[in-house]
């Protein structure tokens, strides 16, 4: 009976330690896959965390990015603004200066027609007369009636010729017709000396005949002495050599200037900036 006991507990001695081994390496290789399992996992999250850096990394940089282009495009905004109101203002400048520029050139070009009017008139008028004797000629939209002296005085004399009287009349005819225009007599004399007892120079000699001429004009032909200067300039502004005959001639002269009064062409320039 004791034998039979014995043999009983070893057998369930022999049972309980092989159920033990079994489970033991069970356990084991469930640790073995967990842990297997774990690594894997702290692999993959580690990936993933450096993953999630590189994200996080490129996205500030684009973030960074982003905001430095926002800037440059406000930028640019503020400049194209300021390239636009800049622009628009130099057009601005630009339109105002042409209008400006059209309307001086209509006042310059009505002036224009003016004085192609009044050399109309002036050759029209004194067409008939010998070219040497008279010359009409505009010089920087000025004109000027040339006269000879041969046409005007006798030699040393500042007495007016009745033909120039003639003349004179036929000029002051078309300046009474034209009220707006102002007359500029200049006497001339060529560099021969002259002295006598009413006229010690050839200065005084020019001034005198200058005079006279203003005299006549307002005497004979009712032009109003506000309109005309006279102006002896002697031999001081020759056109020709005096050294020969025919320059010392040409140098003997009265020059009419017509000239536009200079508040009515001030007005006619204002009028065409309005």
């Amino acid at each position: 009976m004791k034998k039979v006991l014995v043999i009983a507990i070893a057998a369930a001695l022999t049972l309980s330690s092989c159920v033990s081994k079994q489970k033991y390496v069970e356990l084991e290789e469930v640790q073995n896959a967990t842990s297997d399992k774990l690594s894997n996992t702290k692999m993959e999250l580690a990936a993933a965390t450096a993953a999630k850096n590189a994200q996080s990394t490129e996205l500030a940089a684009l973030r960074a990015q982003s905001s430095k282009l926002m800037s440059q495009v406000g930028d640019l905004t503020r400049m194209s603004a300021t390239s636009a109101q800049n622009m628009e203002k130099t057009l601005e400048s630009i339109n105002e200066k042409d209008v400006t520029i059209t309307r001086l050139q209509d006042a310059v070009t009505r002036k224009d027609s003016v004085t192609l009017a009044l050399v109309t008139s002036l050759k029209g008028a004194l067409g008939d007369l010998n070219d040497q004797d008279i010359q009409i000629s505009v010089e920087k939209g000025v004109v000027y009636v040339n006269l000879s002296d041969k046409l005007m005085f006798r030699p040393g004399s500042d007495y007016v010729s009745k033909e120039a009287t003639a003349v004179l009349g036929k000029v002051a005819k078309i300046m009474n017709a034209k009220p707006t225009l102002e007359i500029l007599v200049e006497a001339h004399t060529d560099t021969d000396p002259i002295a006598t007892a009413c006229v010690k120079d050839n200065w005084e000699l020019s001034a005198r005949r200058a005079t006279n001429i203003v005299r006549v004009l307002q005497n004979d032909f009712s032009i109003a002495p506000e309109r005309m200067s006279a102006a002896g300039r002697g031999e001081y502004v020759p056109v020709a050599s005096n050294d020969t005959r025919e320059g010392r001639a040409a140098n003997r002269r009265t020059r009419i200037v017509v000239l536009p009064k200079l508040d009515e062409f001030n007005k006619m320039i204002e009028e065409g900036l309005k």
